[in-house]
């Protein structure tokens, strides 16, 4: 699994650590389908390339400043769409994106 720059103690994160920060201090993310995707999946990346699917509203506003926090320590670039705009791009799928929870199972 890949490996970015972060905060923790010897600089570097696997994907799994990163997904692991992810859940326990975003607690939104619940709330939504959320996956990894891009380089640091592959362990040439600098950056974390999130995505988030599900509704706008209230709970997309709090993630938002949850991410925004998060993004203070991590590298994050975030892209967000609706369900149905996922399902009509099957960007997922396409873009190989491998969702948090599994990937924080992976320690």
């Amino acid at each position: 699994m890949g490996r970015t720059e972060g905060t923790f103690e010897n600089g570097l994160m696997t994907a799994s650590e990163i997904a692991s920060h992810l859940l326990g201090n975003c607690g939104s993310l619940e709330q939504f389908e959320v996956y990894m995707f891009g380089s640091t999946l592959r362990g040439i990346g600098k950056d974390i390339d999130i995505l988030v699917v599900g509704p706008a509203g209230a709970a997309l506003s709090k993630l938002k400043q949850e991410l925004r926090a998060a993004s203070e320590f991590l590298p994050l670039h975030i892209l967000y769409m609706q369900p149905s705009e996922e399902r009509r791009t099957e960007f997922v799928a396409r873009e190989q994106c491998v969702h948090l929870k599994k990937l924080a199972l992976r320690k």
